[in-house]
């Protein structure tokens, strides 16, 4: 089977450093370059590719999503959490209600296949199931946009094997903190 690719959207953070990887490292050529009220959207491909492209695009120029577009988001993630096996399952059912609780603003998706909560489109935390990658228990992970700077070394996903009330606190309160 041959699959061709001719067109995706990423989004980029700074266009300079967006340029430095594609243009730089990678060798791609610069196709185009548009900038709106200091907001750019800048089109790469691979050099003797002309059908392939990249628009890379800022996030902030994303609408947030509509309330339907939340629900079918939230319905979808809560598919991919009852698809998961027990224990798995009831503890990322419970993690829902104390991230949503704990953070309001957050959007319910799924990344990779997970259940993940994202501000302004970028995912803040995680969760990992034990079955998933037949491990010995799950994980709540935390990605660089969560707030959670402690000094110059501090843990960025936590183990769990069960939840107990402690555990949620301490959740609710890495999550408050994670947005804050």
């Amino acid at each position: 089977m041959d699959i061709t690719i001719f067109q995706t959207m990423l989004p980029h953070d700074d266009p300079q450093v967006a340029l430095d990887f594609y243009r730089d490292s990678l060798g791609f050529e610069v196709r185009n370059d548009v900038e709106y009220q200091g907001m750019h959207w800048i089109t790469v491909g691979p050099a003797g590719q002309p059908d392939t492209a990249i628009v890379l695009y800022p996030p902030a120029a994303t609408p947030g999503l509509t309330e339907d577009e939340r629900r079918m988001v939230t319905e979808m993630m809560a598919k991919k959490v009852a698809e998961m096996a027990e224990p798995d399952r009831v503890m990322a059912e419970r993690l829902h209600e104390i991230i949503t609780g704990a953070a309001p603003g957050l959007e319910p998706k799924t990344w990779y296949g997970m259940p993940a909560y994202a501000k302004d489109g970028k995912v803040v935390c995680f969760f990992q199931g034990a079955a998933k990658f037949q491990a010995r228990y799950a994980t709540l992970g935390f990605n660089d946009t969560a707030k959670l700077d402690d000094g110059t070394m501090w843990p960025t996903a936590y183990a769990l094997k069960k939840l107990t009330s402690a555990d949620e606190k301490e959740i609710a309160e890495l999550v408050k903190r994670a947005v804050s």
